[in-house]
């Protein structure tokens, strides 16, 4: 490829390209590029981010509904016993290669599952309108429990890996497309988002010492004690929701929320928005495409999207575009699957023409949510 070529992929056109979109979803439904040769244990999380994206782009009807129904559900791990609940977790695996190979009599044994895959398992059988009463949640739920750990937090695998915000929103998005949550304590998982927040009402300092202490930023770090992260306060937030802890309408209350510190909450996502219109993740850092639905996210959740400059994010977003299909992290770079997944889901919040509303907290459109 020659410079003019290489200046060629770059480029972008000025509107929203949505056939191109589909075209390149299609792509990456159809074959993984290369490329995510080093990604085949989060075979999964590509074919959410794939079918997902094609919903919110309204060409759900390129999918094999059945195909990728069977396929997803090989994938949940199954105990040999009831007894065998409070040992592993029985969700789904993110690939063939973490899962144990046939037995002697051609059965496949599961080792544990995974939380975050189990989470995009769910979500496109969701998606795809799958009978989730067919779905073995009892295994998925139980076993659950064995994740979270005494601070609230939860691991995503159970032989023990990190912990932090990402897998307490993985395990509420789980409870609530499944209608039960039995499969964690959220009191516990409410102090654990909490503890995470730079700023709460039951710290030490007064409320007003806290809005103006430059200590406190507002934002939530992905563990405790930890810098406000974009992502991470996405987790937060979209989990509280979730779970019922945030109120309705919170911008009408005249005293600060009993669970997060709105204003100083606001006042730190809206800074996110940078001069070249897009997004970034924390202070100093370069606008990227998904913050645009990270912290767009947020922002939906509080009723306060009204307040970020909608127009210069377009523009960003599009210089992020590829005349190939799909969104890069920066602008004039090569297009992948997450930050085009990204790009999509950010311009639905944006209300563009022909894409489905996206319901922001579980990660899906507003009709695979309800579930119609």
């Amino acid at each position: 490829m020659d410079s003019s070529e290489r200046s060629s992929a770059y480029a972008w056109p000025s509107f929203f390209d949505r056939d191109r979109h589909v075209m390149f979803l299609e792509m990456t439904y159809q074959l993984l590029p290369s490329e995510y040769q080093g990604q085949e244990i989060n075979r999964l999380t590509l074919a959410y981010f794939a079918i997902s994206g094609l919903n919110i782009l309204g060409a759900l009807d390129r999918v094999d509904k059945e195909a990728v129904t069977a396929w997803v559900l090989s994938f949940q791990a199954h105990p040999k016993s009831k007894g065998e609940l409070n040992n592993g977790f029985y969700g789904f695996h993110g690939s063939r290669t973490s899962q144990f190979p046939l037995d002697e009599n051609g059965v496949l044994i599961h080792n544990g599952g995974h939380l975050a895959s189990t989470y995009c398992a769910l979500a496109i059988l969701k998606i795809l309108r799958y009978d989730f009463s067919h779905i073995d949640s009892e295994s998925i739920l139980k076993s659950m429990k064995n994740l979270q750990q005494s601070d609230g937090s939860f691991m995503p695998i159970d032989i023990g890996a990190e912990t932090d915000l990402r897998f307490i929103f993985c395990a509420a998005a789980i409870c609530f497309m499944l209608g039960n949550w039995s499969g964690m304590d959220k009191e516990k998982a409410k102090e654990y988002i909490l503890n995470c927040h730079v700023c709460t009402l039951s710290c030490s300092l007064a409320v007003l010492q806290c809005y103006h202490s430059s200590s406190y930023d507002g934002g939530f770090g992905l563990i405790p004690g930890s810098e406000s992260h974009g992502g991470a306060t996405y987790c937060a937030v979209a989990s509280l929701q979730l779970m019922g802890f945030i109120e309705d309408d919170l911008l009408s209350k005249s005293v600060p929320s009993a669970i997060i510190n709105v204003p100083l909450l606001l006042d730190w996502i809206l800074q996110r928005q940078a001069a070249d219109g897009g997004f970034q993740g924390r202070p100093n850092k370069s606008s990227d495409t998904c913050y645009a639905f990270w912290i767009g996210g947020v922002l939906k959740i509080l009723g306060a999207l009204k307040f970020i400059d909608e127009a210069a994010l377009r523009r960003f977003l599009l210089t992020c575009q590829s005349q190939y299909g799909g969104f890069s992290k920066f602008p004039k770079q090569l297009p992948d699957i997450y930050h085009s997944y990204y790009g999509f889901s950010a311009f639905s919040l944006l209300e563009e023409p022909g894409l489905n509303p996206i319901c922001v907290e579980l990660g899906m459109t507003d009709i695979a949510a309800m579930g119609v």
